[in-house]
């Protein structure tokens, strides 16, 4: 059963319905305890990001999910989930992440053609990076997801699986061993991100 980790941010309904509309067991909590049961676990998140370290920080959930990924467990950020994993961000200021990837967040705002409206909202291609990247096994190159962000992580070359194009190329997916991030939202993403929840439960499923 996969766990999506309440700290009192995220896209929580949708998220929950979409693993349930592929058939997939499912919970949300922000017990520690009962997302220990679970045999993956979903890191969601919006907004922004200091509130969202600080909303991990004070319910103790930081700990866990670096603990949770150390063990081995399948761990998936999504969105500003996937930003946390990161050392740090530079969003209005600079906050420590999670760590748990090499690689910082930083701003949109002076490194696209000044044309393109920030946020980056909408729909893009995916260009894999690491075709190896068990999320991908059943994507092609160029199939296209849905985006809503105007920050993006860089130095993570270690981690990278995909990217996008908007004004230049901006990191889409990161994978490291059993930890996992995709910056676009696989759940609005219509069948190919159903696609990629599938594949993270089968993962869910095999540790």
């Amino acid at each position: 059963m996969i766990g999506i980790i309440d700290y009192g941010v995220g896209n929580l309904f949708s998220l929950k319905s979409s693993f349930e509309a592929i058939g997939e067991e499912v919970f949300v909590s922000g017990d520690k305890e009962e997302l220990r049961k679970a045999t993956g676990l979903i890191l969601p998140g919006v907004g922004a990001f200091a509130d969202a370290a600080q909303k991990l920080h004070d319910s103790g959930l930081d700990e866990f999910v670096r603990e949770e990924a150390k063990s081995g467990k399948p761990l998936m950020g999504i969105c500003l989930g996937m930003q946390l994993l990161f050392e740090k961000s530079f969003e209005y200021g600079e906050h420590n992440g999670l760590g748990i990837l090499g690689g910082q967040v930083v701003p949109m705002q002076g490194k696209l053609p000044e044309s393109l409206k920030i946020p980056h909202i909408g729909w893009n291609a995916l260009h894999i990076t690491n075709t190896d990247c068990p999320l991908f096994k059943d994507i092609a190159e160029g199939d296209c997801v849905y985006f809503v962000h105007s920050f993006y992580a860089e130095n993570c070359d270690d981690s990278l699986t995909a990217t996008t194009e908007y004004g230049r190329e901006l990191t889409a997916a990161v994978a490291k061993g059993n930890v996992y991030g995709c910056q676009f939202h696989p759940e609005k993403s219509g069948a190919v991100g159903m696609k990629i929840l599938r594949s993270f439960s089968s993962l869910c499923k095999q540790a």
